[in-house]
């Protein structure tokens, strides 16, 4: 059995006008319902909940302001995960809605949580139906593509593939619409990019992603060990059966633990201390735990069990980890070994301040 993450964005979804094209969704679902006719497990990240709530409130683009997406989406998204309820439902199959904001896989317990609703889901054999819960995400937490939202759910679901459907059919070496640009058949790391333009937004007035979010999400899932393929919605069928076509990112890591990816791509760090220049080549180069000896400065208000960054001298963060104290607490041991500390305070201040198994260098 293969578990598939499918990512579908909002301009493979809608039609010209700007409203949701039921035929489009009606196919992909289809798509859908044969992989897992096959046996496969698929889990849908789809856009499309703004898209769908643009024509009934009379708006011809997608808005720009907040407030008016957010309305948008309250409207849309129940249109849409009717249709593709009612699809599924012709297959013989049930969907469940999903809605997650960043804060949901930026907290642990969220990220806990969101993981057993997953799992629970898949073992019903339904269809789960991921959307960023843009009726509520503010600016400050929210993921701002369904790109990068599909790598982090591939991980958090363990998926062995993940399928970006676009409005496109795969990463080209320019602009698609110049005669001599090429599909890219295979993407095996940054050496395969390097010579790319992929620096362009969307060609979709409805979209908000383009070829640089595909690319950010393809080296996050190839870097936590899951193959992604880059494709158009028109090719989805060939591409559940992992057929010859679009852009295959191959996989340039392995799958790491949870929170490591967490706190690479899903945190939002709450403060950060600064590092004297033997601590930065202890964490960086000897992947060593930080201590409160290391350590020059805190900024920031935090505690423990929180994302922080981790600074040089120089300014430039190197590291990112989960921190052992609060805010209030490190400024009276910077500087200080572990065994000063632990005989003037007591044997709990005998820690590190970042465990080496906490910590992801940047």
């Amino acid at each position: 059995m293969t578990r598939i993450v499918v990512k579908v964005g909002s301009s493979s979804l809608s039609s010209a006008s700007g409203g949701l094209d039921g035929e489009r969704v009606d196919a992909l679902v289809d798509a859908l319902a044969a992989a897992r006719e096959r046996g496969d497990e698929i889990v849908l990240v789809s856009s499309g909940a703004i898209a769908a709530g643009l024509a009934p409130l009379g708006l011809t683009r997608r808005p720009r302001d907040l407030a008016t997406q957010q309305a948008a989406a309250s409207v849309g998204q129940g249109a849409l995960i009717a249709r593709y309820a009612e699809r599924f439902s012709s297959h013989g199959l049930v969907v469940g809605q999903v809605l997650l904001t960043a804060d949901d896989v930026t907290r642990r317990s969220h990220y806990r949580n969101a993981f057993q609703t997953f799992a629970r889901l898949l073992e019903f054999g339904v269809v789960p139906i991921v959307n960023e819960n843009d009726t509520v995400a503010t600016s400050e937490i929210r993921f701002g593509d369904n790109d990068r939202l599909a790598a982090l759910v591939s991980h958090l679901v363990h998926a062995d593939r993940l399928v970006l459907l676009s409005d496109v059919d795969g990463l080209y070496s320019g602009d698609p619409r110049l005669p001599d640009s090429h599909i890219i058949s295979d993407v095996h790391g940054e050496d395969d990019l390097a010579a790319l333009d992929i620096a362009r937004p969307s060609a979709s007035a409805i979209g908000t992603g383009g070829m640089v979010t595909k690319v950010e999400a393809a080296r996050i899932a190839t870097g936590a060990g899951i193959p992604v393929l880059l494709t158009s919605a028109a090719h989805a069928a060939a591409a559940l059966e992992d057929g010859p076509v679009g852009t295959r990112f191959h996989a340039t890591g392995r799958r790491r633990p949870t929170r490591l990816l967490w706190l690479a791509h899903a945190s939002h760090t709450q403060g950060r201390v600064s590092l004297d220049a033997g601590a930065v080549r202890a964490v960086g180069l000897r992947k060593a735990s930080l201590l409160p000896a290391g350590i020059t400065a805190v900024s920031g208000t935090f505690s423990a069990g929180d994302p922080i960054d981790m600074v040089g001298p120089d300014g430039v963060v190197i590291a990112r980890g989960i921190i052992n104290y609060d805010s209030a607490e490190l400024p009276e041991l910077m500087g200080r070994s572990t065994h000063e500390l632990a005989a003037e305070l007591g044997a709990e201040y005998e820690r590190e301040v970042v465990h080496r198994d906490d910590l992801i260098l940047v």
